[in-house]
């Protein structure tokens, strides 16, 4: 059906709150009740079926659980069954004999603020600003292309993608939008208004729910006419459990009160408040003094004290650790006061205490499983299961929204739990005081589940009042434009050749483990995620990825799901924040033999807010964007014709200068394109080789003077004809050549960067001596054998009569790499020959040894070989790691 660009809004999806005939995946409904009324019976009748509960990642819970958190088609909390349907209704079909697609990857700086109020509407563990993913959405896509988005999140890929048909929203990133819908940067058009639809896809029930709720509209005043209800029930049923009085008998409601853990000193034995004793203008203090005995205590040295209770959870009584609430923050109208506890304040909490709780509560244990917990062991708290994690009155108060809130129906019930939940782990123990902030909601440590010392207690007023009208934002969501699925990506069922642009996070390593940080949620949702499919690295957990080598496949399986929804020509953005130059590798590993091919990669400058190339492994610590495309049927099949030969080495580099940009430039500087430069094009062609099971043609000397004899070099970079001449053009604009850091940390960047300094002039040994060994002193690899530089000279130069060295001619240069190669090979085969594990090796001799045994289809010596180095020496360097993953999936290990 016709599309309004224009607007961005798809004509035959209503908005929620519209009335009459509304039509879904080409079909008409009365209204949308019946809709979805249809599709939840469709979903029952999957449920039913046992092949599809046995769909990687389906969520763990009943159906019951399942079927009241889903709105299909839109969102399902299991495997989305209607993504077909979905991507057959708004998909252009693939054209196959004029499918090609050009676009070079989005280069430009990208500095988005994580303050906007959609963006900060609901927390979660890690989140891309959606105004980000914006200029990345319009640089690939036109308003008719399906976005996807395998590990979603909270669904920022599909807010992006909708607000890309918000005027508004386009014009706040310094676009201009013409009044045919056309999208312009200055004097270039990059795009054209409208919605993107978006196929989002999460392993986490609580995040594919806040994923829903971020993309499928709401009718925003009635959320709010029923919020303000559900708060006035509140009032009007447990409103005393929240009333204290002024020191004039006036009574007020509590906004929220702190709590303090009650230590032992360990020289009297005497209570210790930890606010009153260790906490001094909101600072934790380094010494502290106790009251009862006047020694001087540290924190560490102190044991909680505890009392004994009764736990209906764990039907026993427990040892919990004792806190005693030690200011109230309250409000007389619009005044606010503090105070201490009195008497009737203490009287309260008695009677809270005994108090029942009203509806349902999850109380999943976690002391019988506690490799859950990767933190601590929370029994030291008392907390043996999730109820545990919030006061009673909190526990009553959760209770009752929880029971309340499932009494209304479809989008509105969902929304309600949306709200909600956002401020959920903020009314548990979780919820540090803050003596500075701004407020004591969502107070939370990121990325651990810490109960500290001092917690505050909020009210459902102080943390839910303000929020019925901040969601106001989400008016701003108003088609009906995407589809959200739970579940593993590499379980996903898109069709193939259906996708136009990816978009994705995934998670990074061993950093956070999600599943862990959701348990809150996902209690009281009562559907949890299946561990078994988790991509993250985690020892104590007992399924999911333990390792980096299952994380790595894993990732690959999840990719492989991708590359094949995704249309052959297009590109995958993947961003995630890069910890270990392992974990960089392992991403990179997954896309490649996923059959993506690597074009650019960047590095996002926080600080100031600009990207900068990533040209080795050695970036940590940053966020890195790596842009990557789908090789065309085209390729592919000459290539298959010409695996192995010169022919199909050069059809590849040919195809492979098409993706690059072409031209870069920042602050008036042309930026040294490094995928453009001789090394890296000999390592993607490489890659590409071993990711299709063929022999390379090539060594590194015979591809750089083929570089130089078939293309344009320019800035020391390689550009097809007409490539150059646009170069050439606006090369002219500028004046300087920005270069990018080459630092020396191996074998490998050191030749690097004397062949670097010998290109700007000749240079005797004692001139370069110095200058090499300052650069030099960077810390080499741990597991690198590090080289004189008298040897990377010897191996890699020409020394002329003066005694000054030069950079080869081509024709040196093959036959010097040849005798390199030869010495390399030798040193190799004294590894192989050599007993037992090895400490310390000469990496470019790995890596020498491990490409001869490719070429030779040695795939167990390679196999071998990398079992007797230290794991890091593999997981670290791209190129071994490369032919270890393909020799073990080729030997069947």
């Amino acid at each position: 059906m016709a599309k309004n660009t224009t607007t961005g809004l798809f004509p035959y999806e209503k908005d929620a709150a519209s009335e009459g005939p509304v039509e879904c995946l080409g079909m008409t409904f009365p209204n949308d009740e019946a809709r979805r009324t249809y599709f939840i019976e469709e979903l029952q009748k999957k449920l039913k079926d046992p092949a599809f509960r046995k769909i990687e990642g389906f969520p763990i819970g009943e159906d019951e659980d399942i079927l009241a958190l889903s709105d299909p088609p839109y969102y399902t909390a299991c495997p989305n069954p209607f993504l077909q349907d979905f991507t057959r209704q708004y998909s252009t079909k693939y054209d196959r004999k004029n499918g090609s697609f050009s676009c070079e990857p989005f280069t430009a700086d990208v500095s988005e603020g994580k303050s906007d109020s959609i963006y900060t509407a609901h927390s979660y563990h890690t989140k891309v600003p959606y105004k980000a993913i914006m200029r990345y959405i319009l640089h690939y896509t036109e308003p008719d292309s399906v976005v996807l988005d395998g590990f979603s999140g909270t669904g920022m890929t599909g807010v992006a993608a909708q607000l890309c048909g918000n005027r508004d929203e386009v014009e706040s990133l310094g676009y201009t939008v013409k009044p045919d819908g056309g999208i312009f940067d200055g004097k270039t058009r990059i795009s054209r208004i409208g919605q993107r639809p978006c196929v989002l896809n999460d392993l986490s029930p609580a995040a594919s729910f806040i994923a829903y709720n971020y993309n499928v509209p709401a009718d925003v005043q009635d959320f709010q006419t029923a919020a303000r209800k559900l708060l006035e029930r509140f009032d009007s049923a447990y409103g005393w459990m929240y009333r204290t009085h002024h020191k004039d008998g006036r009574p007020g409601r509590i906004n929220y009160v702190v709590w303090s853990d009650v230590f032992a000193c360990n020289h009297c034995q005497g209570e210790i408040v930890f606010w009153n004793e260790a906490v001094e203008d909101g600072e934790v203090k380094e010494e502290i003094t106790c009251p009862n005995c006047e020694a001087t205590v540290s924190k560490r040295s102190l044991d909680r004290m505890t009392m004994t209770e009764f736990d209906k959870a764990a039907g026993k009584a427990v040892q919990k650790a004792k806190r005693v609430p030690v200011i109230i923050n309250y409000s007389i109208g619009g005044e606010k006061y503090e105070k201490e506890p009195d008497g009737k304040d203490l009287a309260l909490l008695r009677k809270i205490a005994n108090e029942p709780i009203p509806g349902w509560f999850p109380t999943k244990r976690i002391d019988e499983d506690i490799d859950l917990w990767y933190e601590r062991d929370y029994r030291t708290l008392g907390i043996y299961s999730i109820d545990a994690f919030f006061e009673r009155r909190a526990l009553v108060m959760v209770s009752f929204f929880h029971h309340e809130i499932a009494t209304h129906e479809g989008r509105l019930r969902g929304f309600l739990w949306f709200w909600f939940q956002s401020v959920l782990m903020g009314f548990s123990l979780l919820n540090r005081y803050r003596a500075k902030g701004y407020s004591q909601v969502n107070q939370l440590l990121s990325g651990t589940l810490y109960v500290g010392a001092v917690h505050a207690e909020v009210s459902p007023w102080y943390a839910l009042e303000g929020k019925i009208h901040r969601l106001e934002v989400f008016e701003r969501i108003r088609g009906r434009a995407s589809i959200v699925s739970t579940g593993s990506t590499a379980g996903l069922d898109v069709a193939e050749d259906s996708v136009d642009y990816i978009f994705t996070d995934p998670p990074f390593g061993s950093n956070i483990i999600y599943s862990d940080l959701s348990i809150l949620w996902e209690s009281w949702l009562n559907l949890f995620t299946n561990t078994s499919q988790e991509t993250v690295v985690h020892r104590r957990k007992k399924t999911g990825a333990f390792t980096l080598a299952d994380y790595t496949r894993m990732l690959t399986a999840s990719f492989n799901v991708m590359r094949k929804a995704l249309k052959p020509g297009r590109w995958i953005t993947v961003e995630f924040h890069n910890s270990k130059n392992s974990v960089w590798n392992s991403i990179q590993e997954a896309l490649l033999q996923a059959g993506f091919v690597v074009a650019d990669v960047r590095t996002l400058d926080k600080q100031m807010g600009t990207f900068k190339q990533v040209t080795t492994a050695g970036a940590v610590k940053q966020d890195l964007v790596i842009s990557a495309y789908k090789p065309s049927e085209q390729l592919e099949k000459q290539f298959m014709l010409k695996a192995g030969s010169e022919a199909g080495a050069w059809q590849f580099v040919d195809n492979h200068l098409r993706q690059l940009p072409v031209f870069v430039s920042r602050n008036g500087k042309v930026e040294v394109i490094a995928e453009r430069q001789n090394y890296l094009l000999f390592d993607r062609m490489i890659a590409f080789h071993v990711q299709h099971g063929a022999t390379v043609p090539l060594s590194a000397a015979e591809f750089y003077a083929g570089l130089s004899q078939r293309y344009a070099k320019r800035d020391e970079m390689f550009f097809l004809p007409n490539q150059a001449s646009s170069y050439d053009q606006k090369r002219l604009e500028v004046r300087e050549v920005e270069q990018f850091e080459l630092f020396v940390s191996d074998e490998k960047s050191a030749i690097q960067w004397v062949r670097r300094q010998l290109s700007q002039r000749p240079m005797s040994y004692r001139d370069l001596q110095p200058v090499y060994m300052k650069e030099a002193q960077r810390v080499w690899e741990k597991h690198e054998k590090p080289l004189e530089l008298r040897t990377i000279l010897d191996q890699n130069f020409v020394e002329d009569k003066n005694e000054k060295w030069h950079v080869p001619d081509s024709k040196k240069d093959t036959d010097l790499e040849q005798m390199r190669h030869r010495s390399l090979l030798k040193e190799f085969q004294q590894y192989v020959g050599a007993n037992g594990k090895l400490k310390v090796v000469r990496m470019e001799a790995l890596r020498a040894g491990f490409k001869d045994c490719w070429q030779s289809k040695d795939y167990l010596t390679i196999i071998k070989m990398a079992e007797r180095v230290p794991e890091d020496v593999i997981q670290e360097d791209p190129a071994l790691l490369m032919y270890y993953d393909n020799a073990s999936l080729l030997a069947g290990e």
